[in-house]
């Protein structure tokens, strides 16, 4: 069994860090709100004041914050992992966050004797509940192996993508893909809706077919019962939406399928959807036609 440390444990984090107490290993967790730790407690971790204590205490540390500046704070603060982190420890990163600060903290961490991966996941708060996160791994490929089992009790798809910031550079695919599909997601049932259909019904014909996508299968649904809770936030697929931008003008790479997610994600924000799952975009949507999307 291994000493774990946990740093963050929103909707997600909380579900991945039980994972690994009921794969039996030692847990010690730390979030800015003590409360949202309170059943990661319950059933046995153990409690630190900082990250700095965190790293004291473990052998692997995993984070999974909100934004890069969480992450540099968390991590490269003065009360951050590193500075508490004992050689031959191992820090893997799975908030997403910018490629170049995934480097950074590699290089930091290898300074320290402390091994570092970025290893952002995909799945949502369905994939972390049951285990099937998809694990995208930036870093060396014998660190990658060292916590592999850790991994597996978390994810289903645990893939090593190659160097520091690989892992980053992999989940802005990834984000991509979702961005613009949800807008598709989002306009088909619009359609429906106005076409004078039932929108549940018509789910049942194309989500099964060519069509078909785990947006629409998992959000779907989700949009018809009027549940906009978040499985993911809006405000944080905005900052990675921003990322991917960036990274796109630094590669002279024009996407601009992208940018016009981030603007409809954006007069969502504006609307008051920020803290609403990424599937509440019908809502912004919606307007757009004076539909008054109520179920």
């Amino acid at each position: 069994m291994t000493r774990v440390g946990w740093i963050g444990t929103g909707v997600m984090g909380r579900s991945m860090c039980g994972h690994l107490l009921d794969a039996g290993h030692e847990a010690t967790v730390y979030t800015r709100t003590k409360e949202r730790a309170a059943p990661l407690l319950e059933r046995g971790a153990a409690w630190a004041s900082s990250p700095v204590e965190v790293a004291a205490a473990s052998e692997v540390v995993f984070t999974i914050v909100g934004f890069p500046t969480d992450v540099r704070e968390v991590v490269l603060g003065p009360d951050g992992v590193l500075a508490g982190a004992r050689e031959g420890s191992v820090l893997v990163d799975m908030t997403t966050s910018e490629p170049s600060l995934a480097v950074d903290i590699h290089e930091a961490a290898a300074a320290r004797g402390v091994a570092a991966l970025d290893a952002p996941v995909s799945g949502g708060d369905v994939g972390a509940r049951a285990g099937t996160l998809s694990i995208m791994i930036g870093g060396e490929a014998a660190t990658v192996e060292r916590v592999r089992p850790l991994l597996e009790a978390m994810g289903k798809t645990i893939v090593h993508q190659g160097g520091p910031g690989a892992g980053q550079h992999t989940k802005m695919v990834n984000q991509i893909l979702i961005a613009t599909g949800m807008i598709g997601v989002c306009e088909a049932l619009l359609y429906a809706h106005r076409a004078g259909l039932d929108p549940a019904t018509v789910l049942e014909s194309v989500a099964g077919g060519a069509a078909g996508s785990w947006s629409l299968t998992n959000y779907g649904p989700r949009m018809l019962s009027g549940d906009f809770a978040p499985g993911f936030m809006v405000d944080h697929f905005v900052k990675d939406m921003g990322i991917a931008l960036a990274e796109a003008r630094r590669l002279r790479l024009s996407l601009p399928g992208l940018a016009l997610a981030e603007q409809l994600y954006v007069a969502l924000q504006a609307q008051g959807g920020g803290r609403r799952g990424t599937h509440a975009l019908v809502l912004a949507l919606a307007s757009l036609s004076g539909i008054d999307w109520r179920h």
